[in-house]
C-alpha cells in the first residue's frame, strides 16, 4: 500500500497525533475504492473494501439515483471511499459535485486513461459492469489526485462560449447552402429567402451570445482581470481570451506550463525505437481539440504582429519547417504567455527580452 502523507493536506501543521489520524484517513480512502461507469441514463459502480468481496451496482444518473448510492455506501459503512470516474462529456458533473459536496474524496480522470490501463491488464471484454471494475482497480492502484469543482461562473462561461461556436457553425453550414443554391441551374426562390432569413437570425443570435460573453466577464472581477491579461497578449483578442478561459477554467490552478500544453494536446509526441523507427516528431492531439481550434486565428495573428515572437518564428523557417507547423508552435507559445500573465498578474509586455539583454 502507498502513503505519501506529505502530499496530504494540512500534514506539514499537523501535531504528530494529529499526522497520525490524517495518514489513517488516507489509508482507509485508498482501500476502499469505489469506481464508477457513467453514462446519460445510467452509472454503474464497482465497490472495492479490503478483506471483502467487491460489490456491483447500477443506479439512475439522476438526483434519486445519487441519494440511492448514497445509502447504498452508507449501509457498507464506505463513506469513507476514494471515488474515482471518468471525464465522460457532462454527464459525469452532476455526480462529482454532489459526492464531493456529501464529503467524498473524488478522482476525475481522463478516459484515455482508463483505456490504456485496460488495455495494459489484457482486458478482453468490455461492458459497463466490467468498466466500473478497471477504474476501480486504476483507482486503487494508481491513486489519482482529488478534483475540486471550479467555480460555477466558469460552467456558465463555458456554456455561452460553446453555444456561440455551435450557432457559428450552423450558420456557416446555411451560407454554404445560400451560395451552392444561388449556382444552381434552377434555384428555387422559396429556399434561397428561407435561407437568409435563416442566416439573419443566426447573426442576431451570435451577436447577442457574444454580448452575454461580455457581460458576464464584466460582472465577475476575477473574470475581467484574467480576460484583460491575456488579450494583452498581441493576438489574442477579447473572443479568444474567453474561449481559452472557458476551456481551462482557472489556468493558474494548474501545476505548470507544460500541463497547460499538454490539456490542448499541444505536447510534441516523439516516436523513436532502436536503431530502426525515427518517426516524425507531431503534437499528441490528447486534448481538447476545442482550445486548438480556439488558438488557431490568435496564432496566424501573432505570426503577423507580435514582435516578441519574431525571432522564434525565422528561427523556424530558417530550419525549414513548413507553415503549419509554425502555427502550431506559435500556438504553443502562446499558452506559455498566457500561463505567465496569468500567474504574475502582469500584462504582455512585446519588449521584454531587450529589457532583459539592457539589464545583462
Amino acid at each position: 500500500m502507498r502513503v505519501e502523507p506529505v502530499y496530504v493536506q494540512g500534514w506539514l501543521s499537523a501535531t504528530p497525533r494529529q499526522q497520525v489520524s490524517i495518514v489513517s484517513q488516507k489509508e482507509k480512502i485508498m482501500t476502499t475504492i469505489l469506481g464508477i461507469d457513467i453514462a446519460s441514463e445510467k452509472f454503474d459502480v464497482h465497490l472495492q473494501r479490503e478483506g471483502q468481496q467487491p460489490e456491483p451496482a447500477t443506479f439512475e444518473n439522476t438526483k434519486k439515483g445519487f441519494g440511492q448510492l448514497q445509502r447504498f455506501l452508507k449501509k457498507r459503512q464506505a463513506q469513507d471511499a476514494h471515488v474515482c470516474m471518468e471525464a465522460t462529456g457532462v454527464y459525469y458533473e452532476e455526480l462529482a459535485h454532489f459526492l464531493h459536496e456529501k464529503g467524498y474524496a473524488v478522482s476525475v480522470v481522463n478516459p484515455l486513461q482508463i483505456k490504456a490501463y485496460a488495455r495494459s491488464q489484457l482486458r478482453r471484454n468490455k461492458t459497463d459492469r466490467l468498466d466500473a471494475e478497471v477504474i476501480a482497480d486504476f483507482c486503487g492502484s494508481q491513486n489519482p489526485p482529488l478534483w475540486s469543482p471550479p467555480d460555477p461562473v466558469y460552467y456558465e462561461l463555458r456554456g455561452l462560449v460553446r453555444h456561440l461556436e455551435d450557432l457559428e457553425s450552423d450558420r456557416q453550414r446555411q451560407r454554404n447552402r445560400l451560395h451552392a443554391y444561388k449556382r444552381s441551374a434552377h434555384a428555387p426562390a422559396t429556399i434561397l429567402k428561407d435561407l437568409r432569413k435563416q442566416i439573419q437570425f443566426l447573426s442576431r443570435q451570435i451577436t447577442s451570445v457574444k454580448q452575454q460573453i461580455q457581460a458576464l466577464i464584466n460582472k465577475h472581477p476575477a473574470l475581467k482581470e484574467q480576460c484583460c491579461l491575456l488579450a494583452s497578449i498581441v493576438g489574442i483578442g477579447q473572443l479568444s481570451a474567453a474561449k481559452l478561459m472557458a476551456e481551462y477554467g482557472d489556468m493558474t490552478l494548474f501545476g505548470g506550463v507544460r500541463q497547460v500544453v499538454a490539456f490542448a494536446g499541444l505536447n510534441p509526441r516523439q516516436r523513436q525505437s532502436g536503431s530502426s523507427i525515427r518517426g516524425k516528431t507531431n503534437i499528441s492531439k490528447m486534448g481538447r481539440s476545442s482550445i486548438r481550434a480556439a488558438l488557431y486565428m490568435p496564432a496566424m495573428s501573432a505570426i503577423q504582429h507580435n514582435t516578441l515572437l519574431q525571432p522564434l518564428i525565422t528561427r523556424l523557417r530558417e530550419d525549414g519547417l513548413c507553415e503549419m507547423e509554425i502555427i502550431v508552435a506559435v500556438m504553443r507559445k502562446l499558452l506559455h504567455l498566457a500561463f505567465g500573465v496569468l500567474k504574475t498578474g502582469q500584462p504582455f509586455d512585446p519588449h521584454y527580452l531587450e529589457k532583459e539583454v539592457a539589464i545583462a
